[in-house]
């Protein structure tokens, strides 16, 4: 059966059927590689929904205040909601066992000077815990400390891009710049993976800006981030607490949906990762209906064969070629066209996603990507199923009697 002879006899055939080897070729090429780029694009768009999440940490609720739509408990409705030092405290004090670190927030834009250099940013009043939650990583100097906090120092801590609009190519560490109409000292250069607009906040300890501010004790909004071993079911039990928490200290009706939000970021993600999973599941079965079409293309090319073949068949069985040789012969046929093509279009769809990287980034396929495993094992099947295609029409040819198979027209 792999006898040189066979070889030769195998490659004869196929010079000789130039067009119809093309075509069985194509058909497995072309299933293996529409598979491979369709799954890719699957795993593409769950990196997609991974990096929207990952430039910030993800055990972490964002506490937002509202207005009231509803009166409870005496109070009206379209009351106005505010969160306050003492809100921070009671929560780190009634879930210390939850809690890994929490942080204020307090957001406001201004004009940013430096010597003759001016632009508008974005200064986030926030503690040192902010930096775990935004991911920040520190290029020069150091982040907000606990000492920041306590002394109210005016100190601030700039974005890679706020360095290079007002410094160009100098170093800001040390220097003063005027924020909004005060002076404040550059202790930090920070970069951010979430891209040029986190690139382009500046950090301020929240006590500096609340004593600039009339020396109130508001905030805008507080993080809280929980502790990674109590898992998403503690976590969702965490949320629901917290929230209860707070609306009852705020006197906040709990049907009320505006009074205060708590956005879930691990609730998020997973959601979205299911959602990613699921579309890739569709987009994998889509691509396994190729692979089905190739094989029933190639089944159908290899019925043509053994038919055409027929009379060739007869003559080989009269000249004393037993079934088993026959059906060695075609089957040997199929599988090496199978292969190569199957792999052919393995290492092109490879290569397709390979190049395109972050080009399909608009339409929300980052990085589009497939397992070499998953796709090997695509392309096994495929030959399996290929060397079946060949072998039950090869058997059925084989059982025809010689003298049928010479009369064949």
């Amino acid at each position: 059966m792999f006898s040189r002879d066979t070889w030769r006899e195998i490659f004869d055939t196929l010079r000789k059927n130039k067009l119809r080897t093309f075509l069985s070729g194509f058909t497995v090429s072309l299933g293996i590689l529409i598979f491979v780029v369709l799954f890719g694009f699957g795993n593409g768009l769950i990196n997609t929904f991974d990096d929207f999440f990952g430039d910030d940490a993800t055990n972490v609720f964002y506490l937002f205040a509202g207005r009231t739509t509803m009166p409870y408990k005496g109070y009206k409705s379209n009351r106005r909601i505010e969160f306050e030092n003492d809100d921070l405290s009671d929560i780190n004090k009634n879930f210390a066992l939850f809690l890994e670190y929490s942080t204020p927030r307090i957001s406001r834009g201004g004009l940013v000077k430096y010597k003759e250099e001016s632009n508008n940013y974005t200064t986030r009043a926030v503690g040192p815990a902010h930096q775990y939650a935004e991911k920040t990583i520190m290029m020069k100097g150091r982040y907000l400390n606990k000492e920041d906090i306590k002394n109210k120092t005016k100190y601030v801590v700039i974005g890679r891009l706020v360095e290079e609009d007002l410094f160009g190519g100098s170093n800001s560490i040390g220097e003063y710049i005027d924020v909004a109409g005060s002076a404040f000292k550059v202790i930090g250069v920070f970069q951010d993976d979430g891209g040029d607009r986190e690139e382009r906040y500046i950090y301020m300890p929240y006590t500096t800006r609340q004593l600039i501010e009339k020396n109130t004790d508001k905030l805008d909004q507080i993080i809280v981030a929980f502790k990674p071993e109590i898992g998403y079911a503690g976590a969702m039990a965490f949320e629901k607490s917290l929230d209860k928490f707070l609306r009852e200290k705020k006197y906040i009706s709990p049907q009320d949906q505006n009074g205060i939000f708590i956005r879930n970021v691990a609730d998020q993600l997973k959601q979205n990762q299911q959602f990613a999973r699921v579309l890739q599941l569709i987009v994998a079965f889509v691509a396994f209906g190729t692979i089905v079409a190739g094989i029933i293309g190639i089944s159908n090319i290899m019925v043509f064969v053994v038919k055409e073949r027929t009379k060739e068949l007869g003559i080989r069985k009269a000249l004393g070629a037993t079934p088993r040789s026959v059906i060695g012969t075609i089957l040997l046929e199929s599988i090496f066209i199978t292969t190569i093509s199957g792999f052919v279009g393995m290492l092109i769809g490879i290569g397709v996603l390979s190049s395109l990287g972050e080009k399909l980034k608009d339409f929300f396929i980052t990085n589009p990507s497939i397992n070499l495993g998953t796709a090997i094992f695509a392309t096994i099947i495929l030959i399996i199923f290929g060397g079946i295609a060949g072998y039950i029409p090869a058997r059925r040819a084989a059982r025809i009697k010689p003298i049928v198979a010479l009369r064949d027209e």
